[in-house]
């Protein structure tokens, strides 16, 4: 039973972004698809003693590229975000764990393209943060065909998936029928019903980037991701 997602990368996406790589056997970086202007693609948010507020990597307004294609081209901004993350962060009890991570990459590396940026972070965060053993690819290396809910189909077929697993907004364009007829379970992703962890600064919130999880719990990270469910069905069963 193959299971995979096929999403857009995110910067420093929030928590519910890592459940869903956790539930695939393959996760695909849809990057060769236009670039949306005022979307998680390049902006999250963190938390602070004044709420939330948005860091947002500068890439300027145009829409005809590719995400893959966008570049950043402003000089500055990377001390910025890591200076704003130290604020907020720097009290926070696992600041520390992670630390040499986050500095490599404000501080040492340089990123020309957006979509190195985000893959670069969900990988490692992924993979050695949270502990995640699914495999990751690229939609340009597939041959993909069409458009829409067809291209996703044609990716789909031509990794030989079983199940696809889609967030709720897929609701609004994916035809269910559609992935029966190609023999392919289509499974909505259910967000609802995620623990509080420890965050400073009432009111809690869930929707900030995996980067509050993380400097507020460490390496227990996914009990509050994915693993509080097996909890939740005992308590239930």
């Amino acid at each position: 039973m193959k299971r995979v997602v096929i999403n857009q990368s995110n910067y420093l996406p929030w928590k519910g972004y890592f459940d869903l790589i956790h539930d695939a056997d393959l996760f695909i970086f849809y990057d060769d698809v236009q670039f949306t202007k005022n979307d998680w693609r390049n902006r999250n948010l963190v938390k602070g003693p004044a709420g939330t507020q948005w860091l947002t990597v500068p890439v300027g307004g145009r829409l005809d590229r590719l995400v893959r294609d966008v570049t950043i081209d402003v000089s500055g901004w990377q001390k910025k975000h890591w200076k704003t993350v130290q604020q907020l962060y720097r009290h926070a009890p696992f600041f520390g764990h992670y630390r040499a991570l986050f500095e490599h990459v404000y501080l040492e590396c340089l990123w020309p393209r957006l979509s190195d940026l985000n893959q670069f972070l969900i990988r490692t965060i992924a993979q050695d943060c949270l502990g995640i053993t699914t495999k990751f690819a690229d939609s340009s290396q597939f041959s993909a065909a069409g458009r829409g809910q067809d291209r996703v189909l044609s990716l789909l077929t031509e990794v030989e998936a079983d199940v696809y697993i889609s967030g709720p907004a897929g609701r609004a364009y994916l035809t269910p029928d559609r992935f029966r007829e190609s023999g392919i379970e289509l499974v909505w992703k259910d967000y609802s019903g995620y623990p509080e962890y420890p965050q400073p600064f009432a009111p809690f919130e869930h929707a900030v980037s995996i980067l509050d999880v993380l400097f507020n719990v460490g390496p227990g990270a996914p009990a509050y991701i994915w693993d509080w469910r097996t909890g939740a069905e005992a308590s239930h069963a």
